[in-house]
């Protein structure tokens, strides 16, 4: 899920340190507000007819605003598989699957063939939806589908429809879900995993967070370093970065992409017929994009342009998927019925069970952007900035910098109700990093590693894909060792991928950023 070049600021407020300071099981009510929250008995029960017996799912409540527990409750919905060996159980392992708006209930079930089974044996897997997502008081911003989209490249005649998109889907969140929103953040997302810390018997949690989840897991370490106990974070989310920066992060990090994928396939032009150098590859894809801005070319029964073209620059991440993906749209500019690609098209996530509950269409869009623009304070206030920054990052970065830097709704979103968490501690963490992510690249891996002073990276030079532990990849060994044993490497690790796992041929069950077709 990139500009956030934002001056963290740490927030030092009584709501910080609220709940570590909850300790006294003898408080009364009056004395300790939270206790009615920490001493909750989940009600297990099985989640859905559509899902096996051992997937047990519960509610709590949780205060929606931290500084005021007596006031309005929300619900956070909780799932588990038990340890498979009650006997050599050490604790709980919560997961989050990224996002921001991803739900979690289901990964207990999604993972639980890929872990292995010494981890299986010692934890009991711990899902949940984090608050205003899916079956936790899921937010609705009461959006349709074109309001949705926000991959919009920038063009001078459409940049004030571009504007007024960005104003009408904030105004739309505001008058939806109205305050509830200030408080649909990171840090009271990690104050809620706390309360499950405390609901479930633990004194420390043990966490493997995707993508987003990384600097999900990052803030729970800030804020309660006591309570953290082995952290593994998979496909880093750099926290100096956070939001904007983050989306910027996609055009830096395509170019470089880009470039080594006009090498790959200079090298096979036999195979691709692409060009035979790296200058001839690079100039049959733009020349494909300049023919497309003229009249789109008809792919697969969808017509498409030189910015749908561009807006895909996720695929350059995968050598092979672009090389043949780019292969067969040229077949298809030249009127030649294009063929199978060789390949099949990443599943999506399956949908999730109902659990019970219907969720609002556009949950997983209203709660990426609560979470986006809530966190931090830093995203500019005037729409002419990002007028300049889109025209300035598509001179730098062409294929995607316009689209990452363009309009987007936090320019007219309220404040959280904090500002954004400095990241800065010495907690123990095993940070995993792919050498080619296309949602979270290398850079952003090295900057959550820098932040936590504590912990070791794994990179896994020539890994392409998001996500990584349980997709059978090299590094899963040492998360594996860490998780049941505690112990971390002793400097950082870096292991090669080979064959299909070089070419992330083993997909993780995660969430994309709504309306980005190119992230798929």
């Amino acid at each position: 899920m990139r500009s956030r070049n934002i001056a963290p600021l740490l927030a030092v407020s009584a709501v910080a340190t609220l709940v570590p300071a909850l300790a006294p099981a003898t408080a009364s009510a009056a004395e300790n507000p939270m206790k009615q929250y920490l001493q909750q008995k989940p009600a297990w029960h099985r989640c859905d007819t559509s899902t096996p017996a051992r997937l047990q799912c519960a509610d709590i409540k949780v205060p929606l605003d931290y500084s005021r527990p007596g006031g309005k409750q929300i619900r956070v919905a909780i799932s588990r598989i038990r340890s498979s060996t009650p006997a050599e159980r050490r604790g709980v392992l919560l997961i989050n699957p990224g996002g921001p708006g991803g739900p979690g209930l289901d990964m207990p079930l999604l993972l639980e063939a890929d872990l292995p089974k010494s981890v299986k044996k010692q934890y009991d897997l711990i899902g949940f939806d984090p608050r205003g997502v899916g079956q936790s008081s899921p937010v609705s911003c009461g959006l349709n589908s074109k309001e949705e989209s926000w991959e919009r490249p920038y063009k001078a005649a459409t940049f004030e429809k571009d504007v007024a998109w960005a104003r009408t889907v904030a105004e739309k969140c505001r008058a939806k879900a109205g305050d509830k929103l200030r408080h649909i953040t990171t840090r009271n997302t990690a104050r809620d995993m706390d309360v499950i810390r405390s609901v479930l018997g633990e004194k420390k949690i043990s966490y493997l967070g995707y993508s987003y989840g990384t600097y999900l897991g990052a803030v729970y370490t800030q804020m309660f370093p006591r309570r953290a106990d082995r952290f593994v974070l998979d496909s880093a989310v750099d926290p100096k970065r956070i939001w904007r920066g983050m989306i910027q992060v996609w055009a830096e990090g395509a170019e470089p992409a880009f470039t080594r994928w006009t090498e790959w396939t200079a090298r096979r032009h036999a195979q691709y017929k692409l060009g035979k150098t790296p200058e001839a590859v690079r100039k049959t894809f733009w020349d494909l994009v300049a023919r497309a801005d003229r009249k789109p070319i008809e792919l697969d029964g969808t017509a498409m342009t030189g910015d749908d073209i561009r807006g895909g620059r996720a695929m350059f991440f995968s050598v092979s998927a672009a090389a043949e993906a780019i292969a067969e749209l040229k077949k298809a500019a030249a009127g030649k019925p294009s063929g199978p690609t060789g390949k099949p098209r990443t599943p999506e996530r399956p949908a999730p069970p109902s659990f019970g509950r219907a969720v609002p269409a556009d949950n997983g869009t209203a709660s990426f952007w609560s979470v986006a623009c809530g966190d931090t304070r830093a995203w500019p206030r005037d729409p002419e900035q990002y007028r300049r920054d889109a025209i300035q990052d598509k001179a730098k970065y062409p294929l995607y910098g316009d689209f990452s830097s363009n309009i987007m709704p936090c320019a007219f979103w309220k404040n959280g109700s904090e500002p954004a968490t400095t990241v800065d501690n010495k907690v123990k963490a095993l940070i995993l990093q792919n050498e080619w992510d296309p949602q979270t690249p290398l850079t952003t891996g090295l900057g959550l590693h820098s932040a936590l002073k504590g912990s070791r990276m794994v990179t896994v030079a020539g890994g392409e894909g998001h996500g990584i532990y349980g997709s059978k990849s090299c590094a899963d060994k040492t998360a594996t060792a860490y998780l049941t044993t505690g112990k971390l490497p002793a400097k950082d690790v870096t292991c090669r991928a080979a064959g299909a796992a070089a070419q992330g041929a083993r997909k993780l069950p995660l969430p994309t950023p709504p309306g980005i077709p190119g992230m798929r």
